[in-house]
């Protein structure tokens, strides 16, 4: 019965701890949600390329249109010696009316070439707001890793206070020595000042990150504290198949190919002529002994591209050239996101390593390290200084460990922006 109980107790144990968890890692995704969300709201930079898409929206509807028709007004054959209109029955008060007619498909791609535009102005605006969330989240896990590192430094203070005060009563009592209480307050000095500069590095990020949300850079904010590891499933080649279809780098440029596309269509619409259609109307007086009616004109005209060899051929001749920088631009974009993959995964790999080594083998063996050289110090077996040696030790690996969980971290917010999609348990 009693064993019954005790493995009931620590499974309902086991059950508590599992929630509290969750709960806690709910509560610090939400945070980290919320920052991104009034990053990609209040961003002046968001804000500011979203504007140039409404520019650039505005301009299809305008390649489109014909030029405006051009009203004429005129005299014709006014005598100079009475300026009489009853004069000559050829004397007229003229009114024309012209208009230029595109050849057909000129227009159509024009529009098509600016819609291009305003399609690359969307993915530039894509791209810019992955760049932001990769901020948002990089700032935001080095505020969790400068957080753990006040928390493990503040521990190690008061774990160092204990040694000044071990130091200062062996000391009292004749059994040590006053260099031992001097070291230990050097390296309690040491700590003051690790405090004093992850505070200032504190202030810092939480102003970058204030900023990146268009806030007062020394507004406040609620960090939640204890960073745990993402767990990690992509392969490489999965990962390029992903950055190839997804990345709004990638897509723009390639918006860009089909822009030059259209426009070298267009220009090889230049060789063929647009179409010049007016009508004009003669307005003439009657004299006194003659009614002179009215006469009314049509005409239709075409410009002649005669300089074609150095006009309408080298413009086309550019586009193609355009075409094939931009799909060379193109190549080397998609072999610089896949080369930032492979290094990122490497980066990964590495990473999980080391915060495995450190978290299960480094730590734990400083920390029974740590103990036993107090322990053995108590009874003068050790002295001073390798005990507050295996306190350093400690202290540095506590912190190395949370610089490596952040790193981690922030590799993972870099591979979901070289990629363009969101790869984990986040809101991009």
């Amino acid at each position: 019965m009693r064993r019954v109980i005790l493995i009931t107790s620590a499974l309902l144990l086991f059950a508590l701890e599992a929630e509290a968890a969750n709960k806690h890692t709910a509560h610090f995704k939400h945070t980290l949600n919320k920052f991104i969300e009034t990053a990609k709201k209040q961003n002046p930079k968001l804000l500011e390329a979203k504007n140039r898409i409404n520019i650039y929206k505005q301009i299809p509807e305008q390649r489109s249109s014909w030029k405006d028709p051009m009203l004429t007004l005129g005299l014709a054959n006014l005598p100079v010696d009475t300026f009489s209109f009853r004069e000559h029955a050829m004397t007229q008060k003229q009114i024309q009316v012209t208009q230029e007619v595109p050849f057909p498909g000129k227009t159509a791609l024009r529009k098509e070439a600016a819609d291009k535009d305003v399609a690359i102005a969307k993915w530039n605006l894509k791209e810019l707001e992955l760049n932001i969330i990769r901020q948002v989240k990089e700032s935001f896990y080095e505020l969790c890793f400068i957080n753990s590192a006040l928390a493990t430094t503040q521990q190690n203070k008061v774990l160092l206070k204990q040694f000044v005060t071990i130091a200062e009563s062996k000391y009292s009592v004749g059994k040590g020595i006053q260099q031992d209480v001097l070291k230990a307050q050097v390296e309690l000095s040491k700590i003051m000042d690790e405090l004093i500069e992850l505070r200032q590095l504190q202030s810092n990020e939480t102003a970058k990150l204030n900023t990146l949300m268009n806030r007062l850079p020394q507004e406040p904010l609620e960090i939640p504290h204890g960073l745990s590891k993402t767990n990690f499933k992509f392969d490489i080649k999965s990962l390029q198949d992903l950055a190839e279809k997804n990345r709004p780098f990638l897509q723009g440029i390639q918006s860009t190919i089909n822009k030059f596309t259209i426009t070298k269509k267009l220009a090889e619409r230049e060789y063929y002529p647009n179409i010049q259609v007016g009508v004009r109307y003669g307005q003439r007086q009657d004299s006194p002994v003659q009614d002179h009616p009215d006469f009314v004109s049509g005409f239709i005209g075409v410009n002649i591209p005669i300089w074609f060899a150095t006009k309408q051929r080298k413009k086309v001749a550019e586009e193609n050239y355009r075409i094939l920088t931009a799909k060379d631009s193109y190549s080397a974009a998609r072999n610089e996101v896949f080369l930032k993959i492979k290094l990122i995964l490497d980066k990964e790999v590495k990473g999980q390593k080391l915060i495995s080594l450190i978290k299960t083998g480094i730590i734990p063996q400083a920390r029974q390290s740590l103990d036993s050289a107090l322990a053995a110090y108590s009874v003068d077996k050790i002295d001073f200084l390798t005990l507050i040696d295996n306190q350093v030790t400690l202290l540095n690996w506590e912190i190395k460990y949370h610089r490596q969980l952040t790193d981690y971290e922030q590799n993972l917010a870099a591979l979901e922006h070289v990629v363009g999609q969101q790869l984990f348990d986040s809101t991009l």
